[in-house]
């Protein structure tokens, strides 16, 4: 079969069916490829109930990368948004029929040691998928894990319990399992955790698993200095920052190098969407998610009033997740 090509705003952009590497006639095909107002695009995949997908994409036809893998579908119509192609001159996309075992859905980071996959789960909590690896951030109950591959590693920021949840630590924990911790939240996990656990106080530093994890103060009106972690963690050659509840601090500011940030943004336990934007504005990761950003009022807004707030002139790509 061949390619199908649609000239497309200026992006140029290639609808391919793919299996194994190879073009096949298969039933799948892109259904909606629609440039947004905002200069995003809007992708529709139809295809089989039953299977797992990943839709690829390139700047030229020579160098493909993983942007997103669908799980196995339970719907013939797969809706994805792509924000970076507003900084892009030529897109090209095509999708890509997945087999195997413990795939995860989600979005893609290129590392030096295979793709990342990073799956949002509720409010604080979500699992990054890499080299073999799965890495839980601030596993509560209020977040399903049904299909999830256990945890080789879990993260806690601290102690209030939208973040740090022992039972659910024991669900989500695998046979061989290690927890990085400050010290308020080893002192709360049960005795059996502590024996899998390790105490990182800001500004400190460990390899695990492959991974480079360093503890960054998170802090503020509601949080004391010193009790919460952020982390940066390195993975195959990228850093990936996440704040935890923290304020606009100068020890986030100085974090140099950051691929993908996760910024929490509600009051008053985090920030404001305006402090949210001058500490990314200064940050300047290359992908920022908004987290963490249901207000008191049970609203939601914040995250799309923090795109909209931090623009596009510094080529911030922001992805907005569904978190609630």
């Amino acid at each position: 079969m061949s390619p199908q090509r649609l000239k497309l705003l200026g992006a140029i952009v290639l609808l391919s069916l793919c299996f194994g590497g190879r073009l096949v006639a298969q039933p799948i095909e892109f259904t909606r490829v629609q440039r947004l107002t905002n200069h995003e695009v809007a992708l529709t995949l139809t295809a089989p109930v039953g299977r797992a997908y990943r839709v690829e994409s390139a700047a030229s036809l020579t160098a493909w990368g993983g942007l997103f893998t669908f799980p196995t579908n339970a719907t013939t119509s797969l809706q994805y948004t792509d924000a970076a192609a507003p900084f892009l001159a030529m897109r090209y996309y095509r999708a890509v029929e997945l087999t195997g075992t413990n795939l995860i859905s989600g979005d893609h980071l290129a590392t030096g040691q295979g793709d990342a996959i990073i799956q949002p789960r509720n409010h604080a909590t979500f699992v990054l998928q890499w080299n073999g690896k799965m890495i839980y951030l601030d596993p509560v109950p209020t977040a399903t894990y049904t299909g999830l591959p256990k945890a080789d590693l879990i993260l806690v920021t601290h102690t209030h319990s939208d973040h740090f949840n022992t039972a659910t630590i024991d669900a989500v924990r695998g046979p061989v399992c290690a927890i990085i911790a400050p010290q308020a939240v080893y002192d709360g996990l049960s005795a059996a955790q502590k024996t899998i656990a390790i105490v990182l106080a800001n500004n400190a530093s460990v390899d695990l698993l492959g991974v480079a994890i360093h503890a960054v103060p998170a802090y503020g009106a509601s949080h004391a200095l010193g009790v919460g972690n952020g982390y940066v963690l390195g993975i195959g050659g990228k850093r990936i920052y996440v704040s935890g509840d923290t304020g606009d601090q100068p020890e986030i500011r100085a974090l140099t190098d950051i691929d993908i940030a996760f910024v929490s943004m509600n009051q008053p336990y985090t920030m404001t969407v305006g402090a949210a934007t001058n500490c990314v504005r200064a940050l300047r990761p290359r992908v920022v998610y908004p987290y963490h950003y249901r207000d008191q009022s049970g609203a939601t807004t914040n995250a799309a009033t923090f795109k909209q707030w931090l623009g596009t002139d510094l080529g911030i790509e922001v992805r907005l997740r569904n978190w609630y």
